[in-house]
């Protein structure tokens, strides 16, 4: 039996189980399982790894950079982005990509303009560095929004965003766990009524399908779209990477 898993805090939001679940059922693929192992903490990994039929691992909030102190070798995407949230397990060995790039790469250039050159990431988490680091490949100049002064000069607090930053950039993405489900009435702080038609907002989450955040750029005819793309897309870079 080749098992896999994911790893996070919390799980009640995940679709990646029934993913691979439902994958396996309609591929026809025996002898695998996939399973979630809700740690509170990094350090519970060692009991997971525990499995010797254990052979990979997706990592999802809020581990993705906590996990890498745990790999044994990280692909040089891993080493650029600080983030992993792929793991391939092969004779004890823990080896770390990052398979958010590919998925966030792909489902945003579905509904991308030629408009949307400048953008702001929302969190400074794992999922914020796949997200700058596919803007940077494309050219798309961006800035970090948080809660928190980091006092670097490409990041803004939610305070600092005014009709003049938001009008500029027309590309928002979503990186924070804030709408996710079951806390759905919540959503990133910026201003909402600052936003146009030209706007393309980008969320990661995927549970519920139209967060409050989508929705409300949705009343100001933003382009909107969920991470549920990306999920798929990145769930099957995991497999190839597990399965090569």
């Amino acid at each position: 039996m080749k098992k896999y898993g994911l790893i996070g805090f919390p799980l009640a939001h995940s679709f990646s189980r029934n993913y691979f679940q439902s994958k396996f059922l309609q591929e026809s693929i025996t002898g695998c399982s996939y399973s979630n192992f809700e740690i509170p903490g990094i350090e519970l990994l060692a009991e997971v790894l525990n499995d010797p039929e254990l052979a990979g691992l997706n990592v999802t909030i809020p581990y993705k950079r906590a996990v890498i102190p745990f790999l044994h070798t990280v692909d040089p995407v891993v080493h650029q982005t600080g983030a992993c949230n792929c793991i391939h397990i092969q004779n004890s060995q823990l080896h770390g990509y990052n398979t958010d790039v590919t998925g966030f790469e792909k489902s945003l250039m579905e509904k991308w303009l030629p408009q949307h050159r400048k953008a702001l990431i929302l969190g400074t988490g794992g999922s914020s560095t796949a997200a700058a680091y596919v803007l940077n490949k494309l050219g798309i100049g961006f800035l970090f929004v948080s809660r928190r002064s980091t006092g670097l000069p490409d990041h803004l607090l939610y305070t600092d965003l005014d009709e003049k930053i938001i009008r500029d950039h027309t590309l928002i993405i979503n990186c924070t766990p804030l709408g996710m489900y079951p806390e759905i009435n919540a959503c990133p702080p910026i201003p909402y009524s600052f936003l146009t038609p030209q706007h393309y907002l980008f969320d990661l989450i995927y549970n519920p399908p139209l967060t409050l955040f989508l929705q409300k750029g949705k009343l100001q005819g933003a382009r909107v779209k969920n991470g549920a793309d990306m999920l798929r897309i990145q769930a099957e870079a995991s497999w190839e990477i597990w399965n090569p």
